[in-house]
C-alpha cells in the first residue's frame, strides 16, 4: 500500500474500471473475472477506494447537454479578505458541481450545471446577488475532448502515456428523456450502488426490474446523454497534483483544426473553444493539462504551443492551488 491508500492490485482495478463498466447482472463479478478477483475482493477494495478518497463515485457520467441541459464554466474576482465567505456562498448553491481556486486575477473557478438552461443562469445571478461580485461567464462553443482519466498504473514518470488519438463525438440536438430516464439519472449522478447486483437494487427503488434498468442505461449511453460508465478517480491521489488550465489566444480560422489536434495530445483531459470576453480575455482555447509536477505542465504547455505556432498571439496557465468543491452534476429526484 502506497502513501496515497492503494497498492498495485488498486491500481489495475481503477485502470481497468477507467476503460467502462458492464452492463449486466453481476457487473462486479465480470470485473474480477477479467483480473482475476473475486467479486468479493473487488467490492471490498472499491469500498475502501471510496472511502479513502481515491476514487470519488463508480456509475454513469452523464452530458447532460444531451438532455437540454447546460454546464458554464464561471469565474470570479474575489477580494483574499472575502474568499472564505465567497466560497461557502457559491458552494450552497446544488448546481456549482466544481469549484476550483487558481493562481490569477481571477482566482475563483466554477462549474455551474443544471438540467435547464433557465436553472443555469438563476444560479448565476443568484451568486452575483448574494457575493456582490461580477459572475464572468465563459460558454462553451465546441468540444475537443474531455476524458480524465489518467491512469493509476504508472513509472513515475512527467507525463501519462499517450491518449488514444479518438476525437471528441460532435454530439447535437437535445435527446428527449422520459420521466423514468430522469429517475435514473438523479439516482445514480452520485454512483451506483456497491453490491453485487447494483442494477437490480436501483430497479428495486425505481419500481422496475434490472433489465430495464440496464436497457435504459445503454440507450442513454449510446445517445451520448451518458459520456462513460465507470470509475472516476480523484487525480491528486492518484499523484497527478500539478492541474493547470491553459489559456490561448488562437486564430479563429484555424482554432478547430487545431484544438481536435491538441486534444490528442498525452496529459490533455478537458479541451474546448470558448467564447472570449473582450477586451479583458483574449483566450478562445482552454485546454486542462495534469501531471505529477509543475515542470511536466511546462512540458505539456510547450507541446500545445508548438502545435498552435504562429496562430497563438498568446497564452496563460492558470494552476490550481486548492480544490474547493467536487461533486458532479447533481439535480434533485424527480
Amino acid at each position: 500500500m502506497n502513501a496515497a491508500g492503494f497498492d498495485t492490485v488498486d491500481a489495475r482495478l481503477i485502470d481497468h474500471l477507467h476503460t467502462g463498466f458492464p452492463l449486466a447482472d453481476s457487473p462486479f463479478a465480470e470485473v474480477g473475472a477479467a483480473l482475476g478477483l473475486p467479486e468479493e475482493e473487488v467490492l471490498e477494495r472499491l469500498a475502501r477506494l471510496l472511502a479513502g478518497g481515491v476514487l470519488t463515485r463508480i456509475g454513469p457520467l452523464y452530458q447532460i447537454e444531451r438532455a437540454g441541459g447546460n454546464y458554464l464554466l464561471a469565474a470570479l474576482e474575489v477580494p483574499e479578505a472575502r474568499f472564505d465567505e465567497v466560497v461557502t456562498q457559491v458552494n450552497a448553491h446544488l448546481e456549482v458541481a466544481h469549484n476550483y481556486r487558481r493562481e490569477h486575477r481571477l482566482n475563483m473557478w466554477f462549474v455551474v450545471a443544471s438540467d435547464t438552461q433557465q436553472g443555469t443562469q438563476a444560479c448565476i445571478a443568484a451568486i452575483e446577488r448574494e457575493t456582490g461580485l461580477a459572475v464572468h461567464s465563459f460558454p462553451k462553443e465546441r468540444e475537443y475532448r474531455v476524458e480524465l482519466r489518467l491512469p493509476a498504473c504508472t513509472d513515475g514518470a512527467a507525463l501519462p502515456p499517450p491518449a488514444a488519438p479518438m476525437p471528441a463525438r460532435q454530439l447535437t440536438g437535445v435527446v428527449p428523456l422520459e420521466a423514468l430516464d430522469r429517475q435514473l439519472i438523479a439516482a445514480t449522478q452520485s454512483g451506483l450502488p456497491l453490491v453485487p447486483q447494483p442494477y437490480e437494487a436501483l430497479g428495486a427503488m425505481l419500481g422496475v426490474d434490472a433489465r430495464e434498468v440496464q436497457a435504459r442505461l445503454a440507450a442513454l449511453l449510446e445517445r451520448g446523454v451518458i459520456r462513460r460508465i465507470g470509475a472516476v478517480a480523484n487525480h491528486y491521489r492518484l499523484g497527478y497534483t500539478a492541474n493547470g488550465m491553459t489559456v490561448w489566444d488562437v486564430d479563429d480560422r484555424h482554432v478547430d483544426e487545431l484544438g481536435e489536434r491538441i486534444g490528442r495530445l498525452a496529459g490533455v483531459t478537458h479541451c474546448y473553444r470558448r467564447t472570449r470576453a473582450l477586451p479583458g480575455w483574449p483566450y478562445n482555447l482552454f485546454v486542462m493539462l495534469h501531471s505529477r509536477s509543475r515542470a511536466g505542465v511546462e512540458l505539456q504547455a510547450q507541446a500545445v504551443a508548438g502545435i498552435l505556432g504562429e496562430a497563438c498571439r498568446g497564452h496563460e496557465i492558470l494552476y490550481s492551488t486548492r480544490v474547493l468543491k467536487k461533486t458532479g452534476l447533481r439535480l434533485a429526484m424527480p
